[in-house]
């Protein structure tokens, strides 16, 4: 066995050791050489676990031939050994840009198909270049330690094994092992973000300030999801014992700026802002309440969530 087809395996193998012999698992295979070359590593390292795999290719309908795609993916994975393979089609409904919405359509279907199966575990193929693209990113957003970590190796139910592995090197075990890739023709479309930081922004960094900038980006997202998740802790500890829905501001300013930060935050979403819909500007607004109160009007935030302090108290609620 060759030495790349030997660091996929290796990859998987201690993810499958940590499932119980019986339980399902799925791969999530769009046909681009991380998937199939995760596909194609599981399949080799799951039987002799007794792990039940399956396989989900999911058609995303925003190519004509996308259809076919799922086919070809399809036929690919039973040949390679997949008893099921399921095609499930989403449609994706653009509210918050196509990327974002095609991934929140992507992960729902994911998350069902789980359920329905009872699986345990649903295994995707990002790896150590994704991880740099994904930090590079967050930094663009400025929201915070928790968007520059990255992308976690095991998040609930979801494992990315491939995240230590290069893309160079997923690429050099699919020749290996002669599978056949499909190129996504929405990877070479610059009018995507991820696009841009892939193949324009990461090679200037490379050329410009010296090789190994992604294993850097890649080695400081472990190190800022450890913060973060000290962080968050901390956090959970104040959110316990306070009412998001009416804070008292004095007692807000007697905590680190990165705890009360994760404060505002919770109390926000839980006042009905949507999952995910907080920007920088946001928080300072609201921040600015506790820290920096000169009368100010109430805050006006996304899902209609009004914040007001009165009487030294953060009012917070949500108006149609």
């Amino acid at each position: 066995m060759s030495t790349a087809l030997l660091e996929l395996r290796n990859a998987v193998r201690p993810f499958l050791e940590n499932l119980t012999a019986g339980d399902c698992a799925l791969v999530a295979v769009s046909g681009g050489a991380d998937s199939l070359a995760l596909a194609y590593a599981l399949i080799k390292e799951a039987p002799d676990l007794a792990i039940n795999l399956i396989a989900i290719t999911v058609d995303h309908q925003l190519q004509s031939s996308s259809a076919d795609q799922a086919a070809r993916v399809q036929v690919e994975l039973k040949a390679m050994g997949y008893q099921e393979v399921i095609i499930e089609k989403v449609t994706v409904a653009e509210k918050s840009g196509l990327e974002a919405d095609a991934r929140a359509a992507r992960y729902a279907a994911l998350d069902a198909i789980a359920h329905a199966y009872g699986a345990t575990q649903i295994f995707l193929g990002h790896t150590r270049d994704d991880q740099a693209e994904t930090v590079l990113l967050g930094l663009a957003r400025g929201s915070g330690t928790r968007s520059l970590s990255g992308m976690a190796v095991i998040n609930g139910r979801y494992a990315r094994p491939f995240l230590q592995l290069t893309r160079e090197q997923i690429v050099q075990a699919c020749q290996e092992a002669k599978l056949n890739p499909w190129n996504d023709p929405h990877n070479e479309n610059a009018k995507f973000s991820r696009v841009r930081v892939r193949n324009s922004v990461l090679p200037v960094m490379e050329s410009e300030i010296g090789p190994g900038i992604a294993a850097a980006l890649a080695r400081s997202a472990v190190i800022l999801r450890d913060d973060a998740d000290a962080l968050d802790e901390m956090a959970k500890a104040v959110i316990s014992r306070v009412d998001l829905k009416d804070l008292d501001c004095a007692a807000l300013t007697e905590l680190p700026r990165a705890i009360r930060s994760r404060v505002l935050r919770a109390a926000i979403y839980a006042a009905g802002a949507p999952n995910g819909s907080l920007s920088a500007d946001h928080l300072l607004a609201v921040e600015s309440m506790v820290t920096s109160w000169h009368g100010q009007g109430e805050a006006s935030l996304p899902g209609g969530v009004k914040v007001a302090r009165i009487s030294g108290r953060l009012s917070l609620l949500a108006r149609p």
